[in-house]
């Protein structure tokens, strides 16, 4: 029998003393259960993803429960690649913030077990949407994750980075005074976004509980249309029938429905975009997500005067 792996997805905003020391520990931690993905540990909090087997990851869970510190923490699982390959490695490092928002320092940083929006349920959104409430979704997200799926009548304040939420708040400042829902992943960028559109004085902030993960595990195919943007080799992910799923991204290059995404092929770039398999340039043979696409002319051009001028080095 083929061994099964699964994929966690968490966070926590509390204190943690020592976090280098805390990281050394982790890391050891994660390395002996053979657990690969992305950890950030801050002073703030924890936030993570990564993938296990089965057993792994349930014992990995179990030991984060057992502390005080991580014993409410809201679980994201699903199921892993075939062969474990999410991530290439496991990497557990320090940071400032667990998500960067970067307000500043630490007398105008937002810290969510202080200030942040009311929690809202999935089945509490299901019902809103039931109920016909008047109610606006704020997306908290960066630009291309919602290139692939996202809310219906989802309102974007045009953010490239996550730290540009500061500076694009008057993008949505006719809402102050409205009901606003704040969505994102799994929920740990609401929890610092939630918190500064309150104390920039928007009236009535909610956040979805769990993130976009929760409500489509919950809901398939229903409000959120199309594929979840994740952080690994997955690069998307739905919950629905394939044979009910919508597809609403589009190539780049042709503008045909695809959820292939790519990064501009000039090194000084890396653009992030999606790129249909007929309009890559080349594809090579025995690698289904392979082959070379630029975001534009420019990039294109840019890039083959570059390697002329190091062919002539």
């Amino acid at each position: 029998m083929s061994q099964k792996y699964t994929i966690l997805l968490y966070y926590k905003y509390v204190r943690i003393d020592e976090p280098q020391a805390f990281r050394d520990a982790h890391f050891e931690l994660c390395k002996r259960l053979g657990l690969k993905g992305r950890i950030i540990i801050a002073t703030e909090g924890i936030n993570g993803t990564c993938e296990g087997t089965d057993e792994a990851c349930q014992e990995y869970m179990q030991i984060m429960k057992a502390d005080a510190r991580f014993s409410d923490i809201h679980w994201k699982v699903s199921l892993g690649t075939p062969d474990g390959k999410a991530f290439p490695r496991l990497s557990v490092k320090v940071r400032k913030e667990i998500v960067s928002l970067h307000l500043g320092d630490e007398d105008e940083d937002i810290d969510p077990n202080q200030i942040t929006g009311i929690h809202l349920k999935p089945e509490e959104l299901r019902k809103w949407y039931e109920e016909g409430r008047e109610f606006h979704i704020v997306d908290m997200r960066n630009g291309y994750e919602l290139e692939v799926g996202k809310f219906e009548g989802t309102v974007f304040p045009e953010l490239d980075n996550f730290r540009d939420l500061k500076k694009n708040l008057k993008k949505i400042e006719d809402l102050k005074d409205k009901t606003v829902l704040t969505v994102c992943t799994g929920g740990v960028r609401c929890e610092k976004a939630s918190g500064l559109l309150v104390r920039e004085g928007f009236n009535d902030v909610y956040q979805l509980d769990g993130g976009m993960v929760t409500y489509m595990e919950k809901y398939p195919g229903q409000d959120f249309k199309g594929s979840l943007y994740v952080f690994d080799q997955r690069l998307t992910l739905n919950f629905t029938d394939p044979a009910k799923h919508e597809i609403i991204g589009k190539c780049k290059k042709c503008g045909s429905k695809s959820e292939h995404y790519v990064n501009c092929s000039n090194n000084n770039c890396h653009e992030h975009f999606i790129c249909c398999i007929d309009c890559l340039e080349e594809n090579p043979p025995n690698h289904p997500s392979g082959g070379v696409a630029y975001c534009d002319i420019w990039c294109k051009t840019k890039d083959k005067i570059n390697k002329f001028k190091k062919a002539l080095v």
